[in-house]
């Protein structure tokens, strides 16, 4: 470090060595420091005044470890590890995102006390969050997640290596990312592919490699990322879908997840859900949650998939 550093500056490096190697010795913190084995030892005086908790133990084994306390120390957070400790929570808290929830207040919390460039890139992860963690989700690699984010906030074109589902083969995509997003435990960028020239977004745990380019561009306005992935998902699947319901489109648009499709008003009275699905069975389930009478008007699958969920449930409301 450098030699005109303050006392206060070689306390915090003291502390965050104590941090990352519990029962480091006062000799090795002062080779660290590049200081005397007396300083070293001034230094851990100086955190223990500010009520930092670290114990000594005396001995072969002994050193400086940090006790338990009331009040978290001083942090410090590389971008990796912050967004890393983001996604970690996020994955396994559903209301991590909400500040009113005690998980949410305390992560809140600690992206207060983080430096502001680390800070920005974790909450814009967080802020882009949804309810519903998947345990069998693949983790996207946080440090290609923290480039992506960075090139999100900064406006530039980036050039990603993504492996097809498949696996069997990748290839080179130019894209202006948009947004990263967090829905139903998977990760995604939203963003404008030069190659599809159209909106696309893609796993991030299926990307390789990343390489930010010189260009910029210009998100779309008002741009709602949940709502505007949910949009996207809803389209190009194999099953093309289109459901009649007896309701207005106000009734139902609380109801079902914009992943199903687009609602579009008939009438005063009908609405039209219009979508494309995967998973014909998923489809016919979902469409349960819809608080009146509908009728599916396009697509045989999902049409077969309602009839058999249909009998099931009036097999389980006959009496035994």
């Amino acid at each position: 470090m450098k030699p005109d550093a303050s006392p206060t500056a070689r306390a915090l490096l003291a502390l965050e060595l104590i941090q990352g190697s519990p029962g480091i010795t006062a000799d090795r913190i002062a080779d660290k420091l590049g200081v005397s084995e007396r300083a070293a030892r001034r230094y851990v005086g100086i955190l223990r005044e500010a009520g930092i908790p670290i114990e000594s133990v005396r001995g072969p084994y002994g050193g400086y470890r940090l006790g338990r306390g009331l009040r978290l120390p001083p942090l410090r957070f590389t971008a990796e590890e912050a967004l890393g400790l983001v996604m970690a929570v996020l994955d396994g808290h559903h209301d991590a995102g909400d500040p009113t929830d005690p998980v949410g207040n305390a992560l809140g919390k600690i992206m207060r006390a983080l430096p502001g460039p680390v800070a920005a890139q974790a909450e814009a992860v967080r802020r882009t969050t949804a309810p519903a963690p998947d345990r069998a989700a693949a983790r996207p690699d946080p440090a290609t997640t923290t480039t992506l984010v960075r090139a999100c906030s900064s406006h530039r074109r980036v050039r990603l290596g993504y492996r097809s589902e498949a696996g069997s083969q990748e290839r080179a995509i130019e894209v202006d990312p948009w947004a990263v997003v967090v829905r139903h435990g998977r990760w995604y960028l939203l963003c404008w592919s030069h190659v599809a020239d159209a909106r696309r977004a893609y796993r991030i745990d299926r990307v390789r490699g990343v390489e930010v380019l010189d260009a910029v561009f210009s998100p779309p306005a008002d741009l709602d990322p949940v709502a505007t992935l949910e949009e996207h998902l809803a389209v190009g699947w194999e099953y093309d879908i289109e459901v009649v319901i007896d309701a207005p489109v106000d009734a139902v648009a609380g109801c079902l997840p914009r992943a199903l499709g687009r609602l579009e008003p008939l009438d005063a009275e009908t609405t039209r859900l219009v979508g494309s699905t995967s998973n014909p069975v998923w489809y016919a389930e979902q469409l349960v949650m819809i608080p009146a009478a509908y009728r599916i008007v396009r697509c045989p699958e999902v049409q077969e998939a309602a009839r058999v969920l249909g009998r099931r449930l009036l097999g389980a409301g006959e009496h035994p």
